[in-house]
Parts: C-alpha cells; structure tokens; sequence
C-alpha cells in the first residue's frame, strides 16, 4: 500500500507561484510514476505532469509547459510541483498519483493505482 498526502495549496494572485508537494508513505520503493492532475470546477479531472522514476524523465500537458516543474526528494519519498506564472485558468483542486508498474499511458489516470486526497489551488485575476 502508498498513502499519498498533498499539501501547498492556496490562494495566489494571476502571475504568482506556489509549489505543492506530495508525501509519499508505504511501499514507496516499488513506484514506477508520479502524476500530478487537477480539476476545475465543471470539468473532467486533467494530467498535468508526471515523473517516471525508472527514466529520471518529466512529462508535462502542453498548457503548463514553461511553467510547472517537477521535481522530488528522495530522502523525503517526497514529489514537489513548482507552479510559476499563474493564470485564472489553473485553478483547480490539484492531485498527485502514483502508478506502480510500467505503462506508457502516464497522462491517463486511470491507470494510476494511488491517489492523494487533493488540494485546492485558486489564482485570482
């Protein structure tokens, strides 16, 4: 089992930051991925990055390439994601995931196994 506890959320003005991280707990060893998702109000829940541990390599949606990093901590089993320069348009509750076998469908959440209970991010204009 991996328990996943999100934290960073908040309230930030259009063109702000925020990093959001994810805590990782349980049989962290044997994660193949680490996804970060959001959803917006009204909307299907959305992939906005993933880590592939096994590749060293980060994968991002098109509309927050530039602007989100992730990044981890290993000694903290810890994965973080960097938001810069803001928009009204990234609000949303934010989730991270972990996948633990292989699969090429990073970007699809349905193949993540664990799910962090989420945090809200709001980017005022």
């Amino acid at each position: 089992q991996v328990q996943l506890v999100e934290s960073g959320g908040g309230l930030v003005q259009n063109g702000g930051s925020l990093r959001l991280s994810c805590a990782a707990s349980g049989r962290t060893f044997s994660m193949y991925a680490m996804g970060w998702f959001r959803q917006a109000p009204g909307k299907e829940r959305e992939f906005v990055g993933a880590f592939i541990r096994s590749r060293g390599m980060t994968y991002y949606e098109d509309s927050v390439k530039g602007r989100f990093t992730i990044s981890r901590d290993n000694a903290k089993n810890t994965v973080y994601l960097q938001m810069n320069s803001l928009k009204p348009g990234d609000t949303a509750v934010y989730y991270c995931a972990a996948r633990v076998s292989f699969t090429l469908n990073y970007n699809k959440e349905d193949v993540y196994d664990y799910w962090g209970q989420g945090t809200q991010v709001t980017v005022s204009s």
